[in-house]
């Protein structure tokens, strides 16, 4: 099942792509895990996911050690909210924190980073959507953000990440992955060597929306339930 699910997805990913005029091995999957239990998330690894993602902190530390990875090199993601006192846990098991929302969090994540001589690679949750029951900085402040986080020597900026709005209205959804993709190259314009920015990944997209992300230029999707179903 989960085999067929993964087969599925990847092959409606190279769709897309092949459709938009992109190439498929440009874009990262992340499976999401949030519902699913050690024995699925090793199916799914055994047949080739490479990146996995939890929302909560507690929910990888009791799956994350049961994974048999076959020797293989597994990304695991966070992806969900994450308070400033969880960072020392979150840097320790996680390889990309998707959900950085703040200067705050990043200066904690900094820290304890520099406590495991680790960089630890982020990316700026960006709140576009403008929905309450969403993190995520505003568009208004990134830049202090980006000027934050610039001499922060265990912190490394990959990207960013936003979601779409609750709606199922396409333009609406469309409209703020593309404003993803115009804040993406407008940072990834100022980074490159000597900076703490890469701008490389920009995360966009679940399994109701992926396609509009691919299409707006998300090279990263989040999907969870149509793999793990």
């Amino acid at each position: 099942m989960i085999q067929d699910n993964l087969k599925q997805v990847l092959s409606s990913i190279q769709e897309i792509c092949t459709r938009a005029g992109r190439d498929p091995n440009d874009v990262v999957l992340v499976g999401v895990t949030k519902f699913a239990e050690a024995p699925a998330i090793n199916d799914a690894i055994a047949v080739g996911l490479l990146h996995i993602a939890e929302n909560k902190v507690q929910l990888a530390e009791a799956k994350f050690p049961k994974l048999d990875l076959g020797g293989k090199l597994v990304m695991k993601h966070m992806i969900g909210h994450l308070q400033s006192n969880k960072a020392k846990d979150a840097v320790r098991i996680f390889d990309l924190i998707q959900s950085v929302d703040s200067l705050k969090l990043a200066q904690e994540i900094n820290k304890r980073a520099a406590m495991i001589s680790k960089v630890q690679d982020i990316l700026i949750q960006v709140d576009i959507a403008q929905e309450e029951q969403k993190f995520g900085l505003s568009q208004e402040e990134l830049d202090a953000f980006m000027a934050g986080v610039k001499d922060m020597k265990n912190v490394s900026v990959l990207g960013l990440m936003t979601m779409a709005p609750l709606t199922e209205d396409k333009a609406r959804i469309r409209s703020v992955f593309r404003r993803g993709k115009e804040i993406f190259e407008h940072f990834k314009s100022k980074s490159g060597p000597g900076t703490q920015l890469e701008m490389k990944y920009l995360s966009m997209g679940m399994s109701g929306d992926y396609e509009i992300a691919l299409e707006e230029g998300a090279n990263m999707v989040r999907i969870g339930s149509a793999i793990f179903k």
